[in-house]
């Protein structure tokens, strides 16, 4: 079996889509991408975002009623002594608060753990970023500890990051 399809499927939750990143949604992604809600959380995206390839990684736009309102993406390891994958996500700050986040995670990680058969799989917000941290906690994930100065925010200073992991066992549908 393929880690990682040729063709990403698309995705579906109970109100949002997860379909791969297209050329039309290139705009309101970057648009997202630099409100000062979701930067504080990441990194500028770089002029090729998100259509820039990135080995063993598959990007998704969020859709809500039709509308981009985020993004997600999954990556793999593929050494089969360390296999598993990870996730990262952003919604519209508009979005915010009314469960989608919580959805969008929990459809990424039913087809990671039921189409691609991973085990285990990580993400990694600021230890600072509560909400995101509640929510995947909504899911399953356990907190496994703080990566000290893990990240450089957009001043110079060094945040630190929270990893966190799922077992497929653990995944609260």
């Amino acid at each position: 079996m393929a880690s990682t399809p040729e063709v990403a499927p698309e995705l579906r939750g109970p109100r949002v889509v997860l379909t791969p990143v297209r050329p039309e949604h290139r705009d309101r992604l970057r648009e997202i991408h630099r409100l000062p809600e979701v930067r504080k959380w990441w990194q500028m995206p770089d002029d090729d975002w998100p259509e820039a390839q990135v080995p063993n990684t598959v990007k998704y736009t969020v859709l809500e009623d039709d509308r981009v309102v985020g993004f997600a993406q999954w990556y793999f390891e593929p050494d089969p002594d360390y296999r598993h994958a990870g996730l990262d996500l952003f919604l519209d700050p508009a979005t915010q608060g009314r469960g989608l986040g919580t959805e969008v995670v929990r459809v990424l990680c039913a087809h990671l753990i039921d189409d691609h058969r991973y085990h285990r799989l990580v993400i990694d917000p600021k230890v600072a970023n509560t909400p995101a941290i509640a929510c995947y906690r909504k899911v399953g994930f356990k907190d496994v500890g703080v990566m000290r100065e893990y990240e450089m925010n957009h001043d110079g200073s060094w945040a630190d990051g929270l990893l966190m992991d799922l077992l497929a066992r653990e995944f609260v549908r």
